[in-house]
């Protein structure tokens, strides 16, 4: 039988919610020893609402306990690395809110410090694990669909001023990036995910004049498939209210089209499949506005890797992928030309 693991929880803002419930649901597995943000305020707040747990205001005494083998880093993009590398260095297991950094490049030495390790290291992009992704996952894989022609993936969200009135919200000093790094980056890696790798993109971007922000809130791209296909990303805070994303995958024996936590198969030879449940995704106004059953599933599949000396499903290096794929995308739209990714 599995030992209990002891795990902390470092950063206490609104990404919290969704893994201390995950974590309470999967105490037969794990232990939540301590949390920990630098801010009073926050701490106290936390305290407040969970008396039960042991709330401290010293990150050295988290990682100088040796009993706690498992960190969960929910803290803002920028501190990423520092935080992965003095992790790596005490010994612990590492599952860290998305994304990995603010580049690729600090998204790679992160990678490299828990490699070096010889920790488990996991990146929370729960959208892999909801039950209409991984049905479609499936059936890609099986072969029924038969190759992919054309993809289409679309994230047109709403953000209002309240989301942005937070210091350094959308600013490249705090996020690292806009819509592409800090909203669409789940759908973007689960798009990435059942199409196999993109080749190629050409992309525009641009921050439009509804807020005062430094990074991208609207951005279209066309993009090349290494198998050849083609297809189209939409990504944007703009859209108000807020509507579900969508991705839209045209294989040459039928349409598979995910949206709102469903998946509808069109197949050529007539009929349909349905599966899942419509659910919501935070894309309007409440950014938090979605179940945890995808953080859960995550979160267990981390565990499984720990105890079985594997990587996990969402390594920090498969998420190296979408982070690529993001800065090609940037670099297309500054450049107003076509950018080749790597591999």
């Amino acid at each position: 039988m599995n030992k209990k693991h002891r795990a902390a929880l470092i950063g206490l803002g609104m990404a919290h919610k969704q893994h201390l419930q995950s974590l309470r649901e999967l105490d037969d597995r794990v232990e939540i020893a301590a949390a920990y943000a630098p801010s009073p305020a926050r701490r106290e707040a936390f305290k407040a609402a969970n008396p039960d747990l042991n709330v401290t205001d010293s990150l050295d005494a988290i990682l100088a306990d040796r009993s706690i083998d498992v960190v969960l880093l929910l803290t803002p993009p920028r501190s990423h690395l520092d935080l992965v590398e003095r992790c790596a260095a005490a010994g612990k297991h590492v599952l860290l809110e998305k994304p990995v950094e603010v580049t690729a490049e600090r998204a790679r030495k992160s990678v490299e410090a828990m490699d070096r390790a010889g920790r488990r290291f996991g990146i929370m992009l729960q959208y892999r694990f909801r039950s209409d992704s991984r049905k479609l996952a499936e059936t890609i894989r099986s072969g029924r669909l038969g190759a992919l022609l054309s993809g289409s993936a679309s994230v047109r969200w709403w953000r209002p001023p309240e989301y942005f009135a937070q210091p350094g919200r959308g600013m490249k000093e705090r996020d690292g990036g806009g819509v592409l790094l800090t909203q669409a980056i789940h759908t973007l890696d689960l798009f990435q995910s059942l199409t196999g790798p993109i080749a190629r993109v050409a992309a525009m971007a641009a921050t439009s004049p509804l807020r005062r922000i430094d990074t991208e809130d609207v951005v279209a791209a066309a993009v090349g498939f290494a198998n050849g296909a083609i297809g189209t990303i939409d990504a944007t805070t703009v859209a108000y209210p807020g509507f579900p994303e969508r991705i839209e995958l045209a294989f040459e024996k039928g349409t598979a089209v995910l949206s709102a936590g469903t998946l509808v198969i069109h197949w050529k030879e007539g009929g349909e499949e349905r599966h899942g449940e419509t659910q919501g995704s935070g894309g309007g106004a409440d950014p938090m506005a979605f179940s945890h059953h995808a953080h859960k599933a995550l979160i267990a599949d981390f565990l499984d890797a720990v105890d079985q000396g594997r990587e996990p499903e969402v390594s920090g290096r498969e998420a190296l992928k979408v982070h690529l794929l993001i800065e090609a995308l940037l670099a297309s739209a500054e450049s107003g030309k076509t950018v080749t990714l790597e591999g």
